[in-house]
């Protein structure tokens, strides 16, 4: 935790002097669930929160910590015939895939990258995994790549120089890959709004089957101008779902496979719509919307939010407390006047704008964080996280799950 000195104080007072700040600090701290997924029955969803991976009835309710660990884990994917995850775990530094087995407990690591590992989905028989990476292309460029599910060396499905490539999915006929091409939405996905740069487009890959020989063939699906990412089909192979703004707002949207122009299912006008995955019957789409979990009824045309409770005990580190006294940075005050953000020592804290005093870790990355003001604006930092990490019992600081140390 840190603790602001007089001289710091007094500047954030001179700031906060410029923002009337509410009378009551009350506020509602919540949880984020991301990156869900089904599982093969339909029955339960896996999703990430606070670094750790979880189960929920897909109907809501209670939700089972499944996977522990004071690392990152997140992207989890049950395998076709439910046996085993495949999830990304940053416990051995940059972000590799591991698939662990649910009867014995048994984690292996699967992938050995320099670089992050993107975690797509299984194959329709559980042989492989596909996922995508920068570790073999040139300027960060991703290239998607299928691997045995028992481990063994990665085999290149789409590489063509130049051109980023990611988030693949694979045909039920396990001929083609549908992917995510061109525009940097694999890193820039949290950016709220349109960017040229975030532009992208669906293709798919033909000839991509393990064994094929021949170069892959290449089929353009959807134009450029917006983003369109995260490609799921249909189990027949005759539609193609992803995600859009080129509405205007991030929705679901279709296609037939073979032809034919888009067409919008949901109707949002606000917010987001992330991380997709289609049930193995194709009858539901489960995504991040809002930092909650959402399934979409494919035949009912209709969406519904997941209620969800956590019910376990994370793992994590010990709280590290550090007192500082200078060496605070990019100082940024939220709308509602009640919370101040700002760096230090390359992350961000927060900590009651009124008070000063205790404030918590909001990021917890490799690389030196910077520009609060601005991540704070394009949700890069979420408000809930600096809520929850802001809640106050009785006077005694509580830290979220996802800032391991706090400063004084």
């Amino acid at each position: 935790m840190i603790s602001i000195s007089s001289s710091a104080r007094s500047a954030l007072f001179a700031l906060m002097l410029l923002h009337p700040i509410a009378a009551s600090d009350d506020f509602e701290a919540k949880p984020s669930f991301s990156e869900p997924s089904f599982s093969p029955d339909g029955r339960e969803i896996v999703f990430a929160s606070g670094g750790d991976i979880w189960t929920v009835p897909a109907s809501g309710g209670e939700a089972r910590l499944l996977v522990s660990n004071p690392a990152t884990e997140r992207r989890p994917f049950f395998s076709p015939d439910g046996s085993r995850l495949a999830f990304v775990s940053t416990r051995t530094g940059n972000g590799d895939v591991y698939v662990l087995t649910l009867s014995s407990g048994e984690l292996e690591r699967i992938t050995f990258d320099d670089g992050s590992d993107l975690l797509d989905g299984w194959s329709r028989d559980g042989k492989y995994l596909y996922f995508s990476s920068t570790s073999r292309d040139i300027a960060g460029m991703n290239d998607v790549y299928r691997v045995s599910s028992t481990g063994g060396t990665p085999m290149q499905v789409a590489g063509d120089r130049y051109s980023n490539e990611y988030w693949s999915s694979e045909a039920p006929d396990g001929k083609t890959i549908a992917i995510t091409a061109r525009g940097r939405a694999f890193a820039d996905w949290w950016r709220n709004g349109g960017s040229h740069i975030d532009e992208s487009e669906i293709w798919l890959v033909s000839g991509a089957a393990a064994g094929a020989a021949g170069p892959p063939h290449y089929t353009q699906v959807t134009t450029g101008g917006a983003r369109s990412e995260w490609p799921m089909w249909s189990p027949d192979g005759s539609m193609l779902y992803f995600v859009s703004n080129r509405g205007g707002s991030e929705n679901l949207w279709s296609r037939n496979a073979n032809s034919g122009e888009p067409r919008q299912l949901t109707k949002f006008t606000s917010g987001r719509t992330l991380w997709p995955s289609i049930s193995a019957d194709g009858k539901s789409i489960v995504f991040e919307r809002d930092f909650g979990v959402w399934v979409y009824d494919i035949a009912a045309g209709s969406s519904r939010k997941v209620s969800i409770a956590l019910r376990g005990a994370p793992a994590g580190n010990a709280i590290e407390h550090l007192t500082l006294t200078n060496g605070f940075r990019e100082l940024a005050l939220s709308p509602d006047g009640k919370k101040i953000a700002f760096t230090a020592r390359g992350e961000v804290f927060a900590a009651s704008a009124r008070d000063g005093g205790d404030a918590t870790r909001v990021t917890n990355s490799a690389g030196a964080e910077g520009q609060a003001a601005r991540s704070l604006e394009q949700g890069r930092i979420r408000r809930s996280e600096i809520d929850q990490a802001l809640q106050l019992r009785e006077g005694t600081l509580l830290t979220s799950a996802g800032g391991r140390h706090g400063c004084h």
